[in-house]
């Protein structure tokens, strides 16, 4: 067994300052040395209230082999987050020498926001560990993104609980969330334009084909006599099937690609998408927007267009709803809306693809496309006491709005 002992010292004499940095250089080396391959059962610091012993539970020599082979980074630190012991992985992470690492405050390696963070996760923090994401303070001052795993360990008999942390290096993950999404808004990009090209395909051939069939059936229920009344009849009653089935076409051809969106800007679109469903299913919509003075970017408007539509078709299908408002406004810099149904409302916890998984672009999908404007979409909803859905996307500098 063995123990080393740090000591404070008064500022040597001038003539001895060398040979005592070499000393304590040497010292210091050999500390380390000895913690890491397992020499040493305890250490003692000096600090403001006297020496205190740290005794280093579990070095045996094995542990620590299989602790620096580890690829994350590891700590154990006191209740005042000293570092009584780093591998080598975290100080890879946070570019600093070992021996910089070990003995000094974790907190230097943390942000304001991420003290806080891990502040009040330490304060509930149980037996079962818990975990945080921050960005740890390098040594060049570069910052690397780290998920934090904690457990309080066991008491260590001087001043509380110590604590134990895994830190996982993010960078090489959140390159990966980054591409994802990039890869997604490409897709979405590949479907908006392919949604276009079947548009103007059922816009120029199908419904010009359905309208001439459609003349065709009327100019043959006029050709027929009123002795032929069984024909006469069934004559135009193909003829009301094609009207239909041109209206319908036309409805769909204008949801893949609303015109009307880029002829005549959001508000309109918003306005007939909601005369639209509640023409459709019967439940009244009321639709409160301000008039934006500037025309928002081509991606925002589509945006808030696809989400409201499919919003829409969430509540015309699973909400039971009697009554729909949605609202558009300006709030400070952002354009927000807000889509409320009073229906039987859903759990988003555990419908993160949209109620019942089902639903188009479900509410994963409303998200990502909120977020790939710069903006954010929430949901809150009650069972049995409705839905409502808010996306909030930020405006161009020159764009204002005004009731």
């Amino acid at each position: 067994m063995k123990t080393i002992r740090h000591k404070s010292s008064s500022r040597p004499a001038p003539s001895r300052e060398l040979a005592e940095l070499r000393a304590r250089l040497s010292d210091a080396e050999e500390t380390v040395r000895a913690i890491r391959t397992g020499e040493v059962d305890a250490v003692v610091v000096a600090g403001k209230q006297g020496p205190q012993v740290f005794t280093l539970q579990g070095a045996e020599h094995v542990y620590r082999v299989l602790i620096e082979s580890m690829s994350e980074g590891a700590l154990t630190l006191t209740a005042d987050k000293t570092i009584l012991y780093a591998n080598q992985c975290f100080a890879r992470m946070v570019k600093c020498p070992l021996e910089q690492v070990m003995g000094s405050s974790f907190r230097r390696f943390l942000s304001a926001e991420g003290r806080t963070m891990l502040r009040s996760l330490l304060k509930r923090a149980d037996r079962f560990g818990s975990k945080i994401q921050v960005l740890l303070n390098a040594g060049d001052g570069s910052h690397t993104p780290a998920q934090i795993s904690i457990r309080p360990l066991t008491k260590s008999g001087f001043n509380g609980a110590t604590i134990g942390m895994v830190l996982a290096d993010m960078t090489e993950a959140r390159q990966t969330e980054k591409k994802l999404r990039a890869l997604t808004h490409r897709v979405v990009q590949v479907q908006e334009a392919e949604r276009g090209r079947v548009a103007l395909e059922l816009h120029d051939n199908i419904t010009q084909l359905l309208c001439a069939v459609l003349f065709r059936s009327q100019a043959l229920a006029d050709k027929l006599s009123p002795r032929d009344g069984p024909a006469r009849r069934e004559a135009m009653r193909l003829h009301e099937m094609l009207g239909k089935t041109a209206e319908e076409v036309e409805r769909i051809s204008r949801n893949l690609r609303p015109g009307v969106l880029e002829q005549m800007g959001l508000i309109a679109v918003l306005r007939a998408t909601s005369t639209g469903f509640a023409h459709r299913t019967g439940v009244p919509v009321k639709l409160a927007c301000v008039q934006l003075t500037a025309r928002l970017p081509a991606d925002t408007e589509l945006t808030l267009y696809r989400i409201l539509q499919e919003a829409l078709k969430n509540v015309e299908k699973h909400a039971r709803a009697r009554h729909v408002t949605v609202r558009l406004t300006q709030q400070g810099a952002f354009v927000q809306l807000v889509i409320n149904d009073d229906g039987i409302g859903f759990d988003p916890d555990h419908h993160p693809a949209g109620r019942r998984g089902k639903g188009g672009l479900g509410l994963l999908g409303m998200r990502e496309r909120a977020t790939y404007v710069g903006g954010n979409l929430k949901v809150k909803s009650v069972r049995r006491a409705g839905t409502e859905i808010e996306v909030r996307i930020p405006l161009p500098p020159n764009a204002t709005a005004t009731n």
